[in-house]
Parts: structure tokens; sequence; C-alpha cells
């Protein structure tokens, strides 16, 4: 996939101040990120498969992320949040009632 960000003139001074190339810095930064959560993911694949007793179908790290997703054992940072702000608005409803 790809993605674009926009830096301002300053941000982008910035981030030469720190780095002959702002493109290869923020692709490796991003890759860095995206190999971090896909360890943690699989940590908790592998973890919640063995806790249940259940057998390890996948026999990769990208398939395991995508099985993750796939049987609900995790939910992206986003329906986390949403569900996180529900129950929140919901215990605010409840309090003023």
């Amino acid at each position: 996939m790809d993605y674009t960000i926009t830096l301002t003139e300053a941000e982008s001074k910035a981030m030469e101040y720190i780095t002959a190339d702002v493109d290869e810095w923020i692709t490796n930064a991003a890759i860095n990120r995206a190999h971090s959560a896909i360890n943690d993911i699989c940590d908790l694949y592998v973890k919640y498969k063995l806790d249940n007793n259940e057998p390890i179908t996948v026999t990769d790290r990208s398939n395991m992320v995508l099985a993750a997703y796939e049987e609900g054992l995790i939910k992206t940072a986003l329906e986390r949040r949403t569900e996180e702000e529900q129950k929140m608005s919901e215990m605010i409803n409840q309090s003023q009632s």
C-alpha cells in the first residue's frame, strides 16, 4: 500500500537536519513500526492458540496477522478506540440518569 504525507516547510527542513533522505527515513520508520506490531500480533496469536489448545494452521507471520483479524482475536486501533468512546459515553449517560 502507498501512503502520502505532507510536511510543512519547517517540518521538512527539520527532517533534513536529521537525515540525508527524508523519504527513506519515513519509510524505514513505518516499516520498522509495522514489524514491531507484527511481532506483537504473532505473540498474541500463538499465546491464544496455545492457551485454548487450538491448532496453529498458518505457517508464516504475515498470515498469522491476517488470521488474527479474521478470527476476531485482534481489532484495529480505530475499532478499539470507538469501543472505548462508546463505553465512556454509556458511563456518562448512566451517571447522569
